[in-house]
Parts: structure tokens; C-alpha cells; sequence
């Protein structure tokens, strides 16, 4: 089975922002897939399992960016 699930990701203003997102999130377990969009900043991530949202925020926050809602 897979989930997809699609998050808002603030303060992302260039391609290193756009790595450090996809490589901190890429490390959560079950990640099989990270896109970023940097201009809107969303985020789609595809896994094995559903994603809870605190492990997605603690994952963005250690990027150094902020999961908007």
C-alpha cells in the first residue's frame, strides 16, 4: 500500500532549502518519495505507512524550516 500525502513547508527560497527538506523527511521511515515545490513550497510525500504530522513537522523543523497548519 501506498500513501501520499501533500504538507506546506515555509521559508524554503532555494534548491539547498529544497535538499534539506527532501533529505530530513527522506529519513523518516516508510518515505519512499519526497517532491518539492519551492515557489509554493508544497511538499508531497509518498510512503509505505501513513505519515503522522508530528514526525513530519519534527523532520522540518530539524531542516530548519516550519510545516504551515
Amino acid at each position: 500500500m501506498s500513501v501520499t500525502a501533500t504538507f506546506t513547508v515555509s521559508g524554503m527560497t532555494c534548491g539547498h532549502c529544497v535538499s534539506s527538506v527532501t533529505e530530513e523527511i527522506s529519513e523518516l521511515d516508510g518515505v519512499t518519495d519526497v517532491s518539492v515545490v519551492l515557489d509554493s513550497g508544497a511538499v508531497t510525500v509518498t510512503s509505505s505507512r501513513e505519515l503522522g504530522q508530528d514526525e513530519v513537522k519534527a523532520a522540518v523543523t530539524e531542516a530548519g524550516y516550519q510545516l504551515v497548519g
